[in-house]
């Protein structure tokens, strides 16, 4: 039993916030931002909760995918920006939706968030759990940005990704996937969610340490040795070879990370799917954004073999192999 994808669905906040527009926030360029990253604009949620992107992308996915909500059995939201500790944006979701059949959980894994929910998508369907899943990886990470920090806040966007997997006999979907973690690393890239406090203590300390705090140069490097370690695991457990594949589809971190893997493979840059100067970073949401951009503009075909890839935050890593 394989995992076939048969819908993709995407959900942007309208509001942009541009280069020119953080020139007067915070001591930058657009030069510097442009030549350092490949950004030139992202998008900022205004009064708009990480469930809401969530299920705007959710109901897109179902719409493409010409399945109801009623005959999902399992919802599964990557983010770590939700809204509430309890409950999780995968039930919020599951009840707007009124997926009645559902179960539903959020996924915690960064910027890998999507393809940390393949595998356990896959996982669910192999065991025979579950026939037709929902994916979504939701981010409203403006709300954890220090726009007074330069190094993450020309990086971070908000935005949402969904994509609908289904139980299928045929030889195409999740082909294979490879997923580790090094947590050594993850103070390389963190936010603190509660403060160290002694609860019953007479004082308790303001929490001031609730955005995101990156080293940049610890994670390039990270990334240098993990995406190409995940990528070539997963092609080598399809049995297939980078020139075999159509399309990679890596998360959208930076422009010299994906300038870094293309070089490395000595691929064709129209095979790698860019779209980080309209959206920035939007960790676990990038990679399913783009996959439905390609869809919806006809650049994915069925047929055709794709790599994905996500790396970030935890510190975690991950590749797989899907065929359309």
């Amino acid at each position: 039993m394989g995992t076939k994808l048969i819908g993709t669905g995407s959900y942007l906040p309208e509001r942009k916030l541009t280069n020119e527009m953080l020139e007067s926030m915070v001591d930058t360029n657009n030069e510097w931002i442009q030549k350092r990253t490949g950004i030139a604009e992202r998008r900022i949620a205004q009064h708009t909760a990480t469930w809401e992107l969530a299920l705007e992308a959710g109901r897109r996915a179902l719409a493409d995918a010409d399945l109801s909500a009623d005959a999902l059995d399992l919802i599964l939201v990557g983010t770590v920006t939700p809204d509430y500790f309890t409950p999780s944006v995968a039930c919020m979701v599951q009840g707007k939706l009124g997926a009645s059949h559902a179960m539903a959980f959020d996924l915690s894994a960064a910027c890998s968030g999507f393809v940390y929910c393949l595998e356990v998508a896959d996982s669910f369907v192999k065991a025979g759990k579950a026939k037709n899943i929902l994916v979504i990886c939701a981010e409203t990470l403006s709300r954890i940005v220090d726009y007074t920090d330069r190094s993450t806040c020309v990086i971070f966007g908000d935005g949402a990704g969904a994509a609908v997997l289904q139980a299928s006999k045929g030889m195409d979907g999740i082909l294979s996937t490879y997923m580790r973690a090094d947590g050594t690393l993850g103070e390389c890239l963190k936010a603190r969610a509660l403060p160290e406090e002694d609860p019953l203590g007479e004082t308790r300390d303001a929490h001031t340490d609730r955005f995101l705090h990156m080293a940049g140069s610890e994670i390039f490097r990270f990334t240098a040795a993990a995406v190409p370690e995940a990528i070539d695991t997963a092609l080598g457990r399809a049995g297939m070879t980078a020139d075999q594949i159509d399309w990679f589809v890596l998360h959208q971190a930076n422009v010299r990370i994906l300038n870094m893997i293309t070089a490395r493979y000595g691929l064709d840059p129209d095979k790698v799917y860019v779209n980080i100067n309209h959206f920035g970073n939007t960790s676990g949401a990038s990679v399913p954004i783009c996959l439905d951009e390609m869809k919806k503009s006809g650049q994915l075909q069925a047929g055709q073999s794709i790599v994905v890839c996500g790396f970030g935050g935890g510190l975690t890593y991950g590749a797989a192999v899907i065929r359309i």
